[in-house]
């Protein structure tokens, strides 16, 4: 998935910090043309500075027009100090994305050995802000679970069948310290061939023993209704073997269902569908062909799915499954004869974490049907933008005056490591939304068993007890009396949070509550009650509410959302949460040791034309300033950037809070970036003064002779590039072989650079011609001053850091201390 076209918050604050050391720069570029417009004013008619003369020097110097050698100045000032500014930065930026992405694709810890996958970053904006996410929003079904489901009970005719606990069950009752009346799990429950798709253990129903159930007709129908309404297509892999290709995990489990029952579905075609099944009064098994009229599909807003058959004694039956409450508003009187205990059911299913739907069926008159029929393939073959609409309009006709079979409990497992992952989240300070399709009770309990909902934890319930949204919409006092209600609860939700601060709060809202919660009016107080609570579920909600809620999430916290989901209902979600891979810290210390080596060299340039009476002569040859970004400075930042942890993994882990200083951007704030510039223009300072200090005014030569430009330069050049390279080397904590080998690296190649370019002859090299080899090498002056420099420029952030690490410690400096 390709991520937002919008910066990401990083690149937002390196722009706003381009742009405060481009002012910088214009206005440094300004005081030095203007004090050199003011010499060149005092010097008068002649050269009273006579090494400006043009014979003599490139810098524009006209005593008699000091306005225009001002401006001009002011020209080359924005060249000279154009160092200040780290356009090699994003280039820098990039390639460490590129390469933070290929570790991510190779890193065995995200292989998956069952699908036999690893992680792909499609783009390399994915290591940018998941070290700064704040809230995570996500669905359930497959992010937290499996989405691998599995048939374990079923309610028929009143009667519950299925035998074990689901896991969340046998969690709910540890939590609960009840003593458990089934001690095992689904799993054990019987020893059996594992069956993908089937966990239903009950001897009642197995080996065709439904036969002897008291209600065997309704058993028969209600498994009949699993085998014929779905869209799914059998494919034979080997003889007696069938594989089901279906829409979603929950109906593939249906047809496995019906066919491990004895009701197997293996041949399908436009217009039949077959199944082998039992016949009841032979007791052999026999092949029945089962004439398809219509299906009338799943959706999300009509939450069932019907199919129209004539079955071989040419009865027209229409079966339908789907969510309970769309399904107990359709049936007739005489089809509610189990509603009560089917609803009391269900009701433990959704307990138990069990996704439920309900099963009905009507017979239909011959008459009814043509009538019906009629209608509905005009409805089809409408071509109208309300084509949908009508669809649906003519399905809601004939799915009425339904007969109740029963209701059927699919197990969606959580993955493995669930409860364990959310619980360090929540450590780390990360603020978790659910945002389900599932009943209230399943997403409650669900939320226990991974850990989302935790003991200690107080539960606020945004709920509507109504029957229907739809019936709410319809009428203007029940809407009235409904977003009363809701605004009622979100406000006695935030008193309850503000006055127990020491509390940690779980909010639950349902899909109807959130219809009203996201209105205009009621949004923000929403949000403020939603924000106040380390979990936050909501059950029943839609696609577009998903969406929304994610949209305002983001736009009230201000910071990095990450949304997760695996079905097209979560798209809308995904799209609008910022999506983002980064590694928590190393993105700041990259980038402000970026400005701080910039910054360092950029201001011994303006110590010198301050020297020079801002005569814009430049400090260090050409070819000199054109490599400090490009050979001796660039790749240790890489490497930095790529490489460094402050913590292992295994530590990471062991310390969730370290992720806290991600969400609060304590190591990118812009009192830490200014801490950095200060100690740029600090350690130039340094270099300037103490290199010129050092080495001029006195015998710097074998033979007397003194420094000269080019030996200032140079010297300082060299203190320049080991200061800022040492200074990294301090900074790291995870030193590894590609690190050693930029860093020292990057200096050795600044002699080697030396030598080679000072063997040049002097038209190219200017400047640096035969400098190094028979000057300042031969020099001890050149090499002591060196060694002072460079410990003198790290010297007050080594101090400053073994202060604030005694005295005041940071979240990581107080775990580095004690960690083993």
């Amino acid at each position: 998935m390709d991520p937002p076209s919008k910066r990401t918050r990083i690149e937002r604050r390196m722009d706003r910090i381009i742009y405060v050391l481009f002012s910088a720069l214009i206005l440094v570029s300004f005081v030095g043309s203007l004090l050199f417009g003011i010499e060149t004013k005092k010097d008068g008619g002649d050269y009273g500075r006579w090494y400006l003369r043009p014979d003599i020097t490139t810098v524009f110097f006209d005593p008699r027009r000091p306005s225009v050698a001002a401006f001009l100045h002011f020209l080359t000032g924005l060249m000279l100090y154009g160092y200040l500014i780290p356009i090699s930065l994003y280039v820098s930026i990039e390639i460490c994305k590129v390469l933070q992405s290929i570790f991510i694709n190779q890193d065995q810890a995200m292989y998956d050995e069952e699908t036999k996958r690893s992680a792909h970053a499609r783009t390399s904006n994915l290591n940018e802000e998941l070290g700064q996410v704040c809230t995570i929003l996500s669905d359930k079904t497959g992010t937290l679970t499996c989405n691998s489901m599995e048939f374990v009970k079923c309610s028929i005719a009143g009667t519950a069948y299925g035998r074990g606990m689901t896991e969340v069950e046998i969690a709910l009752a540890r939590k609960r310290g009840e003593t458990l009346d089934e001690q095992r799990d689904i799993d054990t429950v019987e020893s059996r061939e594992p069956v993908k798709g089937f966990n239903f253990r009950d001897g009642r129903i197995m080996n065709r023993k439904w036969v002897n159930e008291p209600n065997r007709d309704y058993i028969e129908k209600f498994f009949r209704v699993l085998a014929l309404c779905h869209t799914a297509v059998p494919e034979v892999l080997d003889p007696g073997k069938i594989f089901y290709e279906a829409e979603s995990p929950d109906e593939a489990a249906f047809v496995i269902a019906a066919r491990e029952v004895g009701f197997q579905f293996f041949k399908r075609n436009q217009t039949s569908i077959q199944l082998r099944e039992l016949d009841r009064s032979s007791g052999e098994i026999v092949d029945r062909v089962y004439e398809l009229l219509h299906v009338l599909e799943f959706s999300s807003a009509r939450r069932r799915m019907s199919v129209i058959v004539r079955n071989p004694e040419r009865q027209l039956l229409l079966l339908a499954k789907g969510a309970d409450s769309v399904i107990f508003e359709r049936l007739s009187e005489e089809g509610r004869m189990f509603e009560a205990e089917t609803k009391e059911h269900i009701e433990r299913y959704s307990e138990a974490g069990l996704r439920t739907l309900a099963v009905a069926y009507r017979e239909l008159d011959d008459d009814e049907y043509k009538r019906w029929e009629q209608e509905y393939v005009k409805a089809k073959t409408s071509v109208s933008a309300d084509r949908d609409d009508l669809l649906d309009e003519k399905a809601d006709m004939i799915e009425r005056d339904l007969i109740l079979l029963g209701a059927t409990a699919i197990e969606d497992k959580l993955q493995k490591g669930v409860p364990d992952c959310i619980d360090k989240l929540a450590q780390a300070g990360i603020h978790i939304w659910v945002l389900t399709g599932d009943k209230k009770g399943t997403a409650i309990n669900i939320g226990y068993a991974c850990s989302l909902l935790r003991h200690g934890m107080k539960e606020i319930l945004v709920m509507l007890e109504k029957p229907g949204i739809e019936a709410i919409e319809r009428d203007k006092e029940e809407f009235a009396k409904a977003y009363k209600i809701v605004e009622k609860q979100i406000d006695e939700g935030i008193s309850q949070v503000t006055g127990e601060s020491n509390t940690q709060f779980g909010l639950i809202i349902d899909g109807k509550s959130l219809i009203f919660a996201l209105d205009k009016n009621l949004i923000i107080r929403f949000m403020e009650l939603a924000m106040k609570c380390a979990t936050v579920i909501c059950c029943r909600s839609s696609p577009k509410q998903k969406a929304i809620v994610t949209r305002w999430v983001k736009s009230k916290t201000g910071r990095t959302t990450l949304a997760i989901g695996d079905g097209a209902n979560d798209v809308g979600m995904i799209q609008e949460a910022d999506i983002g891979v980064g590694i928590t810290g190393v993105e700041g210390m990259q980038i402000c040791y970026f400005f701080y080596k910039n910054i360092t060299f950029g201001f011994t340039l303006f110590w010198f034309e301050a020297y020079s009476s801002f005569s814009a002569q430049p400090a260090y040859n050409d070819w000199y300033m054109s490599s400090y970004n490009v050979l001796f400075t660039s790749l240790p930042v890489i490497a930095l950037g790529v490489f460094e942890q402050d913590f292992s993994a295994r530590h990471c882990l062991k310390y969730p809070s370290l992720y806290k200083e991600g969400i609060d951007n304590v190591l990118f704030r812009w009192i830490h970036i200014l801490g950095w510039m200060f100690n740029g223009v600090l350690s130039s300072v340094i270099i300037f003064f103490l290199t010129t200090n050092s080495i001029t005014g006195q015998a710097f030569r074998k033979d007397g002779q003194v420094a000269d430009y080019s030996i200032l330069g140079l010297t300082m050049y060299t203190c320049v590039v080991l200061a800022v390279n040492c200074q990294m080397a301090l900074s790291i904590n995870y030193f590894t072989w590609i690190q050693h080998l930029f860093i020292w690296g990057s200096i050795t190649l600044w002699f080697k650079f030396l030598l080679v370019y000072g063997s040049i002859p002097p038209t190219l090299s200017t400047t640096a011609y035969k400098v190094f080899i028979e000057a300042c090498a031969p020099s001890i002056r050149y090499w002591l001053t060196i060694i002072l420099v460079v410990i003198a420029t790290l010297l007050p952030l080594f101090s400053y850091r073994a202060f604030q690490t005694r005295f005041q410690p940071m979240v990581h400096d107080s775990i580095q201390t004690r960690r083993p």
